[in-house]
């Protein structure tokens, strides 16, 4: 039975680490296809920026008496699909890649829609949605990572916890909404 180390010899990957230094952190390890997580990566990076956009719209539009919590929820959670955005932004930079923020094409390049909603519930539920919409492909692009890219995989590991608990939070004021009524 033959014992293989879990390192390639340190002076081969010395060796490696001098090959090709302009590309920063992407070294000759690296096994997922970069532009396509690239792409990956600004499409979810264009799905923050507009739940960004429709939360701050719904913080600004949310009127009424119960709409106090619901703000707060809004306001929180535009300012962390800010943060969601940053980082995606970072990791494809990192890539090599130009994190795409252009207002043109936003909405084709997003997997949530931006649907603005009239009513706090509508608001609420439109929010929910979006959500939803953002677990589902964003589980599906940590799958498609697997162990080609961990660290774009942790990234999107972290955002997606971060939005089911968004998803749980409208969940929750929409039942408390919908109680009162």
């Amino acid at each position: 039975m033959s014992e293989q180390t879990f390192l390639t010899d340190i002076q081969t990957i010395r060796e490696r680490a001098r090959r090709h230094i302009e590309n920063g952190a992407v070294t000759e390890g690296y096994a997922a296809d970069r532009e396509a997580v690239i792409q990956i990566l600004n499409e979810a990076l264009a799905t923050e920026i507009v739940c960004v956009l429709r939360y701050k719209r719904h913080y600004y539009m949310a009127d009424g008496l119960s709409s106090s919590i619901a703000k707060d929820e809004f306001l929180e959670h535009a300012q962390e699909e800010q943060q969601h955005a940053d980082q995606l932004a970072e990791r494809i930079t990192q890539l090599g890649g130009a994190p795409n923020f252009s207002p043109e094409g936003l909405l084709s390049r997003s997997h949530s829609e931006y649907n603005e909603g009239e009513t706090l519930e509508e608001m609420i539920k439109e929010d929910l949605i979006a959500e939803r919409i953002a677990i589902d492909s964003y589980r599906e692009i940590i799958t498609y990572l697997g162990d080609k890219d961990p660290t774009s995989r942790r990234v999107m590991e972290d955002i997606l916890a971060q939005e089911e608990e968004h998803a749980d939070d409208m969940a929750a004021l929409l039942e408390g909404l919908q109680q009162k009524s």
